[in-house]
């Protein structure tokens, strides 16, 4: 007998014959809307969760029924951009086998919410005909690598965009499960009979400890939120607007677990420089390194930002540069200044126009006198030149002509949709997690709860003059961070339900995570905590000085100087009444 402490899921994969496991028997049993607790680990490197529908959970626990099970499934669409066909493609996919709204996701891609499992497949082979996939959306793998939002508006932003495709695809699990399963593809049968495990040359039977997540960004905006990534990318131009090459940075990650102090929340190092021609090595590398080094007995300390933690960055770039057989160059000056997007028109280098639509929660839906999918459905039809869906969750149609921008602002205001006018800065820079009712990790609401706090919100910025102020605004349902909470202005975690983590003191553009300045307050008190605040920043702050910051000037909060810093110094200097 072995004395083997790896975590349940590193047996699951190692069976599981290359991510096959008995997923294709689950989804012919009809006797039950869900399919085994493994599978249903496994169906994660395909792109979709099983999840229930936990508002009705208690009334179908009465009547002895089953939970009201359903899929989630997420494509994988690396720099979030889309033609206006497949964006039809798409809509169409949420109205015959989804809950009829397509969900922006905060890493560049959609989700399809509520499709039960008889629809699964058919609902993957419309994906397919899209000439879209979600292998490795989710799962133990590299994810939807994210790249700078519009990939029209320079030479370097297009380069970022196809480094995200390159390294996407070079990262891709090369198992036929998804094939098999999916699309019906003929299984690769050896002499005896069953199905072969596939080669992964970069991933092994084990594939990667934790989830892995890359990003690329362009500065002076931070709009992918590079230190909150495993791995980024960060170009540096030449004087002709050209890529001379890329900082690397890794080891950044949001998750963490309430009242377990060794997991934190962690902003990335810059790890060093590389040449555009070895970018694509370098992801390769460094994800090898984490596959061989990364804590598989522990998934709460799993992800890369531990493993650097534990063995230090300069001992993890010396094993990436043996990896490579080279070494990397020393990180080059750059600046960034914003996270969040431009809301509104924006023009390109070839004089093309982008309109970027904020959307709240990312999630795309008619309603009475707002009808959203409506309007961009109409503007799919009519407009070649396509859509990107941004790391902050809202969504760019872009390439439009000069001649054809009246024609989509009239459709916009014909569907109730307004174009960033009247927004406060506040509502423009905030994001939610979907949280309630489906996720299976949601201890508190998110995407339901977000608009009426920043209502009430709204007013106390208006009684301070700051309703125009940029500041970001984040919030989750738990601590798993997937809205990037901890690297906002304003933070808040849900605890239980109704009740939140208050969170103060990150860096506008992104570099500082923030700190915990008040625990399990309700939407009063969240009020009543900030009013004041505001209007003593209104007063006092500095010329050009962010929210964040006033945070930690003024002394409502310490600055959190790393990750493992995070839960120290947690007494607010001020008060919390």
């Amino acid at each position: 007998m072995t004395d083997d402490k790896r975590s349940k899921n590193e047996f699951i994969k190692e069976g599981s014959r290359q991510l096959r496991g008995t997923i294709a028997e689950g989804l012919a049993d009809v006797a039950t809307g869900a399919i085994s607790e493994d599978d249903s680990q496994l169906t994660k490197f395909h792109g979709t969760y099983l999840q229930d529908d936990r508002d009705v959970r208690g009334e179908r626990a009465k009547k002895k029924l089953e939970k009201a099970y359903s899929f989630m499934i997420r494509v994988r669409l690396p720099g979030g951009v889309t033609t206006s066909k497949q964006w039809l493609q798409l809509d169409a996919i949420a109205g015959t086998y989804a809950n009829h709204t397509l969900r922006l996701t905060t890493r560049q891609t959609f989700q399809f919410h509520g499709v039960i499992k008889s629809n699964m497949k058919r609902t993957m082979q419309a994906i397919n005909a899209a000439a879209l996939d979600t292998l490795a959306a989710c799962g133990d793998v590299n994810r939807n690598v994210l790249a700078a939002s519009n990939p029209y508006l320079s030479k370097a932003h297009a380069a970022a965009h196809d480094l995200a495709v390159k390294i996407s695809e070079h990262l891709l699990p090369k198992t036929g499960a998804y094939h098999e399963i999916w699309l019906d593809g003929k299984q690769v049968i050896d002499e005896s009979g069953p199905a072969k495990n596939d080669e992964e040359p970069i991933y092994g039977v084990h594939y990667l400890p934790r989830k892995f997540k890359i990003v690329i960004a362009v500065p002076p905006s931070n709009d992918i939120d590079i230190y909150a990534h495993d791995l980024g990318y960060i170009a540096i131009t030449d004087e002709k607007g050209k890529i001379a090459g890329w900082n690397v940075t890794v080891g950044g990650g949001m998750g963490m677990t309430h009242g377990e102090i060794d997991t934190f929340p962690r902003a990335a190092d810059v790890m060093g420089f590389c040449t555009p021609e070895q970018a694509v090595d370098v992801a390769e590398k460094v994800v090898t390194v984490q596959r061989d080094w990364g804590n598989r007995h522990s998934r709460k300390r799993a992800r890369l930002k531990y493993t650097i933690e534990d063995h230090g960055l300069g001992n993890f770039r010396a094993e990436v540069e043996k990896r490579l057989g080279y070494k990397l160059g020393e990180p080059r000056p750059f600046e960034f200044k914003s996270t969040g997007d431009v809301i509104g028109w924006e023009q390109g280098a070839d004089k093309k126009w982008h309109l970027t639509l904020f959307i709240e929660s990312g999630r795309i839906k008619d309603m009475p006198g707002w009808t959203l999918r409506t309007a961009l459905r109409e503007i799919a039809e009519m407009h070649p030149g396509g859509f990107v869906v941004t790391a902050n969750q809202n969504l760019i149609i872009t390439n439009v002509t000069a001649k054809a921008k009246s024609k989509i602002e009239a459709l916009l205001k014909e569907h109730g949709i307004a174009i960033g006018t009247g927004l406060s800065g506040l509502r423009r820079n905030s994001m939610a997690c979907v949280a309630l009712p489906t996720c299976g990790l949601a201890l508190a609401e998110s995407e339901r709860f977000m608009p009426e706090l920043l209502t009430a919100l709204e007013e106390s910025l208006d009684k301070a003059g700051l309703k125009d102020d940029e500041i970001v605004i984040r919030m989750t349902g738990c601590p798993n961070g997937c809205a990037r909470p901890y690297l906002a202005e304003i933070g808040l975690v849900g605890r239980n339900p109704g009740l939140y983590n208050l969170y103060l003191g990150a860096a506008f553009n992104g570099d500082r995570l923030n700190k915990l300045y008040a625990e399990d307050v309700d939407k009063a008190r969240i009020v009543r905590l900030l009013e004041p605040m505001f209007a003593h920043y209104a007063k006092e702050r500095e010329e050009g000085e962010h929210f964040g910051d006033f945070a930690i000037r003024a002394g409502y909060v310490k600055a959190t100087t790393a990750g493992n810093r995070f839960h120290a110094d947690l007494a607010p200097l001020k008060a919390v009444s």
